[in-house]
């Protein structure tokens, strides 16, 4: 199965909660970049995955998805979990999340059950506050932790261009410098989003809480996003709590070109291109 990275279009931090998380406020939307999630026979549970970045212990979120299925559906057996890592870890594309909804998604199966969806959703939100968003296509707007969920269509004419400076970014760090509440944000972020698909200069309403907290400690992430727009793009922002940098460009060519400019850097850069559309199956 292929687990989509996903990239937020404005990030709002709006509130502490006094539950410890923050309240949010998002839209969420699928990218080319994924990882390949698969399933064979085990006596145990374990996890493996090509990338070092990524635990292969019981400390990787998939197998504490699959610790709380076998639970929740008193299995005996085991499973063999391997993930193909493409999406870079701690980078702000919520690559481990998508990796956990699809093991949401796809063991009961595996192991002859059924997950009905209200335990599907409880049980990705044990897991993580973005899980929950990787169990169903398209975008959505994201409120409260991010599990409160709008979906909706949503058509990106534009080629993306993501670039990750190899720096991890904990989310908890930076959620630890925000000053909840600071950053305006338009009144409704479904319509800038749709309509900043045929009027960019729209999205330059949008904004990513984290971005301030970030390019002061991590200046090279700031100077991703100044290189994108130096070079066309209509869009950029920094996805999630980083230090992936994003930019819209209205053609390929710019977009391929400066992909690899950055990889001539040693950096990891990816291309989805213009109307994308994810599938969650391997073909």
């Amino acid at each position: 199965m292929l687990a989509h990275a996903k990239i937020n279009l404005g990030l709002y931090v709006v509130a502490r909660r006094p539950d410890g998380f923050h309240d949010i406020e998002t839209v969420f939307c699928r990218i080319g970049i994924a990882d390949g999630v698969s399933f064979a026979p085990s006596g145990e549970i374990r996890v493996t995955s090509s990338s070092p970045e990524a635990p292969s212990d019981d400390s990787n979120i998939c197998h504490k998805a699959a610790r709380i299925i076998r639970k929740h559906l008193n299995v005996a057996e085991g499973v063999h979990i391997h993930i193909e890592k493409h999406v870079p870890v701690g980078a702000g594309l919520g690559g481990g999340s998508a990796d956990a909804a699809a093991v949401v998604q796809e063991l009961p199966a595996f192991w002859n059950r059924t997950l009905v969806a209200g335990d599907r959703f409880r049980i990705a939100l044990e897991l993580g506050s973005d899980v929950p968003y990787f169990l169903n296509e398209g975008a959505a707007v994201g409120r409260g932790r991010g599990e409160q969920l709008e979906h909706f269509p949503l058509d990106i004419p534009f080629t993306i261009l993501l670039c990750n400076p190899n720096i991890h970014i904990p989310t908890a760090w930076a959620y630890s410098r925000i000053t909840p509440g600071v950053t305006g944000k338009p009144g409704d972020l479904r319509k800038t989003v749709l309509d900043g698909m045929h009027n960019p200069a729209l999205l330059q309403q949008l904004r990513n809480d984290f971005e301030a907290v970030v390019f002061e400690t991590y200046p090279a992430v700031r100077r991703l996003k100044e290189a994108m727009l130096d070079r066309g793009a209509v869009f950029s922002l920094m996805s999630g709590s980083g230090s992936t940098v994003f930019g819209f460009f209205e053609g390929p060519d710019v977009a391929d070109a400066l992909r690899s400019e950055f990889v001539d850097r040693g950096y990891r850069a990816f291309v989805t291109p213009a109307h994308f559309r994810s599938e969650g199956r391997m073909r």
